[in-house]
């Protein structure tokens, strides 16, 4: 055992909760059996990481309504498939001829628009900071080839004014495992005013199972201060990839934004800017986050509030077979993470 892990488990200091917001950091820990290598003291926690998890009931509502048009083709990943939306999933309007594409990437889209130019191809852009510039790509793309039967609907979200929600409203939460991807087109410097408004350190981290180690045992030692900690400096910088950023800044422009269980942010999500308002399927107005099971509880596992074994469809009703929420449906989820790897604590 590495002098790391001995301190981590032998640590007897006052009780600490750490969230990650970050799914591949959930998906890690779980995999990793990192809680199992931590004192009782020391608390890991599942924040608003997935962005499939936190995106509301009615963007898959939206979807499912424009795949029902004979004129239209939703295009998107594999995991947005079986996210329950008020009544049907992705998968449930196709089964009842509705037109749904999977792709790998979105600029996929683009072969698939040009093939058919009869008929509209919406790409379900959701994500944080990271995917984003994936989507200016797509815009790019499509402008320079002149493919103009591409839209987008977006779900994008970033991440400083959700830790803010969290910070102010749910607290209880004594450091962050700050999200290694998004640091990489943000930078580190971004949580520099979250960290001294509330007085808490951040570690950035990266994705191996010793770097998570690192990064809790710089926020065990750190706890009760602020700093923002880069322990992923091969690819993390402070200022970030600006090119990315001017990227995202030329066709996005802040906006208010939905999240699972947390309501509407201020300036939290990113809207085309009016100049590219012509590739956007019909983004605003997607407020509704009343799921099909009123039993369950994934807006309150997004926020820490529960884990997720204290829902009560977990492990029964609610299964990664028979998803009854985002939170068990994708890899990057808290619920998907605690089922298949018996994360307990």
């Amino acid at each position: 055992m590495t002098d790391i892990q001995s301190y981590l488990k032998a640590y007897d200091g006052p009780p600490l909760r750490l969230m990650e917001v970050c799914g591949t950091h959930t998906a890690q820990i779980s995999r990793c059996g990192i809680t199992g290598m931590l004192s009782p003291a020391v608390r890991m926690i599942s924040g608003p990481g997935c962005p499939v998890c936190v995106t509301v009931t009615a963007y898959i509502d939206k979807l499912v309504a424009l795949s029902m048009k004979p004129d239209n083709v939703v295009v998107t990943f594999g995991d947005m498939l079986r996210v329950p939306g008020g009544s049907r999933s992705l998968n449930d309007a196709k089964a009842a001829g509705g037109h749904v594409q999977m792709v790998y990437s979105p600029l996929d889209t683009l072969k698939l628009a040009a093939d058919d130019p009869a008929r509209t191809y919406i790409f379900a852009a959701v994500g944080f900071e990271t995917t984003a510039p994936v989507y200016t790509m797509l815009l790019e793309e499509a402008i320079s080839n002149g493919i103009s039967n591409v839209k987008i609907l977006t779900s994008l979200k970033t991440m400083p004014p959700v830790i803010d929600w969290i910070c102010k409203n749910q607290g209880g939460v004594d450091g962050f495992l700050a999200p290694g991807h998004v640091s990489v087109i943000t930078g580190s410097r971004i949580f520099e005013p979250l960290s001294e408004k509330y007085g808490i350190p951040f570690a950035v981290a990266g994705f191996e199972g010793p770097q998570i180690l690192a990064a809790i045992y710089a926020l065990v030692r750190k706890s009760g201060k602020a700093g923002v900690m880069n322990l992923y400096p091969g690819a993390v910088t402070e200022e970030g990839n600006r090119t990315a950023q001017k990227m995202v800044d030329k066709y996005f422009a802040p906006c208010d934004a939905a999240w699972r269980g947390m309501g509407s942010i201020p300036d939290s999500g990113l809207l085309l800017r009016e100049e590219y308002a012509r590739f956007d399927a019909g983004s605003t107005g997607l407020n509704d986050d009343r799921g099909a099971n009123a039993h369950c509880r994934c807006a309150q596992v997004l926020t820490g509030a529960v884990s997720p074994n204290e829902c009560p469809l977990f492990g029964s009703s609610c299964t990664p077979q028979t998803p009854q929420g985002a939170c068990m449906v994708s890899m990057e989820g808290s619920c998907y993470n605690y089922f298949t790897n018996m994360r307990k604590r």
